[in-house]
């Protein structure tokens, strides 16, 4: 008889556990990534309506045996009606015997996984007390990032910043009560007060805009940026001048050339090569070495990245479901993939 699929909600994918099992999740398709071992496919995009979009992002991690399908909405006028402008849902396949094995909300994986995908790269760019974090934004994927370099770093002050002072109230007040442990919280007029000597930068924002949200000189020597906003292949978060000196780290080459702003503005002028890309997977593997030196993660989002978070989540919950000294992987050491930071 063929099981159920189990049901992972958005409740399901809350706390320092399940992030951090996706954070080492995701460190390992990295590796095979940028190794040649799994690959991503581009999504299926159909427009339709009045600025309303359809996606479908299949992939398949031949490693871990699983595969998924996400299949997302935009809904641009959703928020008068009271309803998310994301909805979606992941399933999860067994590629063994065909299986559906899970189904996941898809708009909150959609923002763990991202979150996860910063925070794996703060890892491994920043030094382990580093605890001084600054966000540009205040949205849900902002609130994904807290709780993402929270979960590999010891926060201690987050600088905030977003486009309206009550939504930037609002994230602080959120960030207070959610935090667990105390910290010091600022909302910051701009941008530039709120990343100024950061060692830890995230920037989320929605903006088309060709003119930087952050100036590269506002950037300290040494510290980590990660961009993941922007909703235009050309809108730039970053300064792209920035990248000329960083050690700048992409998902994958391929994809971060074709939907990477500030990597395009930057190949355009002339600033960096192709060449001068490093794929996560390789920083992941220790084939680049990022600490103490400027560094910036540009994501633009891949479906493998579903599959992971996908995989992670359903073992995390199963393990629940079956209840103490149920047998679960154990993530690699920072020799391997993960360096254990909770």
């Amino acid at each position: 008889m063929t099981a159920a699929p189990v049901m992972v909600q958005a409740a399901d994918m809350a706390g320092p556990g399940p992030m951090t099992r996706v954070i080492d999740v995701l460190g390992e398709m990295f590796v095979d990534l940028a190794a040649g071992r799994t690959r991503s496919p581009a999504r299926t995009v159909i427009e339709h309506g009045d600025q309303r979009v359809l996606l479908v992002s299949p992939a398949v991690w031949e490693q871990r045996g699983v595969g998924s399908v996400k299949v997302t909405t935009l809904t641009p006028d959703n928020p008068t009606r009271g309803l998310p402008l994301i909805h979606g849902i992941v399933a999860l396949t067994d590629l063994e015997t065909g299986q559906v094995t899970a189904l996941l909300e898809g708009a909150e994986l959609t923002a763990v996984r991202t979150g996860a995908v910063a925070a794996l790269a703060t890892r491994w760019c920043t030094p382990d007390d580093a605890d001084d974090l600054a966000v540009i934004g205040a949205g849900v994927q902002a609130r994904a990032l807290i709780r993402a370099v929270s979960a590999v770093r010891p926060i201690r002050s987050v600088r905030i910043h977003s486009r309206t002072r009550a939504g930037a109230e609002t994230f602080a007040d959120w960030i207070r009560d959610t935090a667990g442990r105390p910290l010091r919280v600022t909302v910051c007029d701009t941008a530039r007060e709120a990343v100024t000597d950061a060692p830890i930068i995230c920037t989320a924002t929605s903006t088309d805009d060709g003119t930087p949200v952050v100036e590269a000189d506002w950037v300290a020597s040494g510290a980590h940026v990660n961009v993941i906003g922007g909703t235009h292949p050309d809108a730039l978060e970053l300064d792209p001048v920035l990248l000329a000196d960083a050690v700048t780290i992409v998902e994958d080459r391929a994809a971060a050339l074709d939907g990477a702003g500030e990597i395009r503005a930057a190949l355009a002028g002339g600033l960096i090569k192709a060449d001068d890309l490093y794929e996560l997977g390789r920083l992941v593997s220790g084939e680049v070495a990022a600490v103490g030196r400027t560094s910036v993660l540009r994501t633009v989002g891949m479906a493998i990245e579903d599959t992971a978070a996908a995989v992670a989540l359903f073992e995390q919950r199963r393990a629940a479901q079956q209840g103490p000294g149920t047998p679960s992987a154990v993530p690699p050491t920072k020799e391997g993939v993960s360096d254990g930071h909770a």
